[in-house]
This record gives structure tokens, C-alpha cells and sequence, in this order.
């Protein structure tokens, strides 16, 4: 990380109360008999978080799709509105036309009329002008024709799609309450723990993250040398840095709460790069990077369902918004089980050689 960054990084993370490297480790009291040992509570800790995280991370895939099926709703109900005004004008020329053959009606043949006509040439020229208005008659038939077609396929297109969107919106409701029932399960766990457990379950979380880590660093996984953050990718690394402190909410994209996804997808967004919304969807979607190969402004992907994501710092920290209870805060690389890593810029980088 370069030192002007990392001197940023340092300084909110002081004024922000965060603790930059795991604290060592104390003793862990053994359990009397027949109550859950700390590790047991920790991995059900975990485990609940983890749940709720995931349900969160499917409630934001939700309320994506449904802000996209709301703006093709809108689209089409306007596309909707210009074919009826459409129709509307095609009508009005159709029944002037209509008005105009009955005034015009007659029972001798044009075939006649040029028999009976004193100017032979004259006649022809009449049936010339009469032969265009044919076809502009042709036409205008046409246009109505096509404008009835036209806006009585938009009319299905928009009761499908507002069907669409009142199906995401029951969608959403139900994986918010989804979200809502899974921290309430983890409400209950911490409300059971006595002081001394939860003491005891904090230490020992921060002693297997620091094990962790040592792995991660003695392992190679990690690579000694770090490239230089694009400028991009240095805008991103500080407007996260500058949420330190901000509260963990589930579905929060700031600006005074965020999720995980929801940090680091406004913050590549106001570098000028927009991302996907969840951690899923930046897996799936943004270019692979190797571990070894990280740089400040990479996302690191955690889980194997990709439901956490945190982004990179440069010497082994990130900072993310963890779970729910927490604040935007800068964390060891390995605070969680590591999937993966993404790099947003990737493609302008390609493009750029």
C-alpha cells in the first residue's frame, strides 16, 4: 500500500476505534458439565451470522431485481401511453377519411366518367390524384392497423411486467422477514450468553483469526510485494476508509449505514466504476484475481456461497462492515473463510495496454 494511503488508513482507523491486528490470546475456561463449550458457541455464533448474512445478501438480490422490473414498468407504461396518443391520431384520420368517401360516394365508374368527361386529359389527371389519394387512404388504414397492434402488444408487455413486479415485491417481503427471523435467532444466542461467554467467545474468534492469518501470510498465499491501486481503485480504497465507524444495517447502502455488499459497491460506484450489488453478484460478475496478486481496492469474497465481501487494503487488511451489532471497521484478510477475490477495474486495465 502506498504510504500516503496507508497513512489514511491508519489514522481513521484510530478515530475510529479500530483495532488494526487481533489482540493475543487469553486462556479460554473450560465449561461445567453439561453446558456448550466456547468453541461450540462460537461456531453456533457463527453459524447464525453467517445465515443472516445470506438471507440479507438474497434480500438485496431481490430489491435489485424489483427496482429493475419497476423501471421497466415505468418504460413501458410510457412507450404505452405514446401508442395509445398514437391510435388516437390514426382514429381520427381513419374517420375523416371515412367521412370523405361517404361524401364522395357515387355510382358511376371512374371507367365511365372519363367516357362521359369534355377533357379526356384532364379526367386522366383526376384519376392520377384520385389513385394517390388511394393510397394514401391504403395507408392511413395501415398506420391505424399497426398502431392497434402495436399498443395491444405494449398492454400484455406492462400486465406482465407489473404482474412481474408485484411477484418480486411478495418476494422481498418474504426474504425480509427471512432476514428479520435469522437475527432474531442470533438475538436470542448473545441474550442466553452470560458476560464471561461472551468474553470468552470474543477472544477466541480474535485467536482463531490470528492463527488464520499467520497461515495465510507463512503459507505464501499472500504475496510479499503489492502492485500500485489504480486511481480508480485508490478513490474507491478512501471513500470506504472514510465510512469507518458507520453502524452495520442489513440492506444499507449508506450513507449513514451500510452491509457489506452495500460498502463496497458505493464505493467503487463513486470511483467513477459501478459493480453489482451483492457479494454474489460480484463474484459471479468481476474478473478473478489470485491472492497473491492483491492490491488496495480489491474485493475479497468470503464463504463458499459468497455472502460476505470486504475490500482489500493492502498489508493483509481490509476493511468491511461486518455483521450486524458492528461498525464499519478495518479487519485481518483472514477474518472470515476466504472464497476468493475480484478486481473491479480489471477490464479497463486490459483495455487501457
Amino acid at each position: 500500500m502506498p504510504g500516503r494511503l496507508l497513512r489514511l488508513v491508519c489514522t481513521a482507523a484510530v478515530a475510529a476505534g479500530t483495532v488494526l491486528a487481533p489482540l493475543p490470546a487469553a486462556a479460554v475456561p473450560e465449561p461445567p458439565s453439561g453446558e456448550r463449550s466456547v468453541a461450540e458457541l462460537l461456531t453456533d455464533l457463527q453459524r447464525l451470522y453467517q445465515d443472516a448474512e445470506e438471507a440479507t445478501e438474497t434480500y438485496n438480490a431481490t430489491e435489485e431485481k424489483l427496482k429493475e422490473q419497476r423501471a421497466e414498468v415505468r418504460r413501458l407504461d410510457g412507450e404505452l401511453a405514446r401508442a395509445r396518443l398514437s391510435l388516437h391520431d390514426s382514429r381520427g384520420a381513419a374517420g375523416r377519411l371515412a367521412r370523405q368517401q361517404y361524401q364522395n360516394s357515387t355510382d358511376i365508374s371512374p371507367y365511365v366518367r372519363l367516357l362521359l368527361a369534355r377533357d379526356p386529359q384532364h379526367a386522366l389527371d383526376q384519376s392520377h390524384v384520385i389513385g394517390q389519394l388511394a393510397r394514401e387512404r391504403a395507408e392511413t388504414v395501415g398506420r391505424l392497423t399497426g398502431s392497434e397492434r402495436k399498443a395491444d402488444g405494449l398492454a400484455r408487455r406492462a400486465r406482465k411486467a407489473l404482474d412481474g413486479q408485484l411477484t418480486l415485491a411478495a418476494r422481498q417481503k418474504k426474504d425480509r422477514d427471512t432476514v428479520q427471523r435469522k437475527l432474531h435467532d442470533v438475538e436470542e444466542l448473545l441474550a442466553s450468553l452470560t458476560e464471561e461467554q461472551l468474553g470468552a467467545v470474543a477472544e477466541l474468534e480474535r485467536t482463531d483469526v490470528a492463527a488464520a492469518q499467520e497461515e495465510l501470510v507463512t503459507s505464501g498465499a499472500l504475496g510479499s510485494a503489492e502492485g500500485e491501486p489504480t486511481r480508480a481503485a485508490d478513490r474507491a480504497v478512501r471513500y470506504a476508509v472514510q465510512q469507518l465507524g458507520k453502524p452495520y444495517e442489513w440492506g444499507a447502502e449508506g450513507p449513514e449505514a451500510y452491509d457489506c455488499s452495500g460498502l463496497t459497491s458505493q464505493a467503487w460506484g463513486h470511483a467513477g466504476r459501478p459493480i453489482p450489488r451483492t457479494s454474489q453478484e460480484q463474484w459471479a460478475q468481476l474478473p478473478r484475481v489470485a491472492l497473491r496478486e492483491l492490491r488496495p481496492g480489491d474485493l475479497v469474497i468470503y464463504f463458499p456461497k459468497a455472502t460476505h465481501v470486504a475490500m482489500y487494503l493492502g498489508g493483509g487488511q481490509v476493511v468491511q462492515a461486518p455483521r450486524t451489532g458492528e461498525k464499519v471497521k478495518v479487519s485481518p484478510l483472514a477474518s472470515h473463510p476466504i472464497l476468493g477475490a475480484v478486481r473491479p477495474d480489471r477490464v479497463q486495465d486490459r483495455d487501457a495496454r
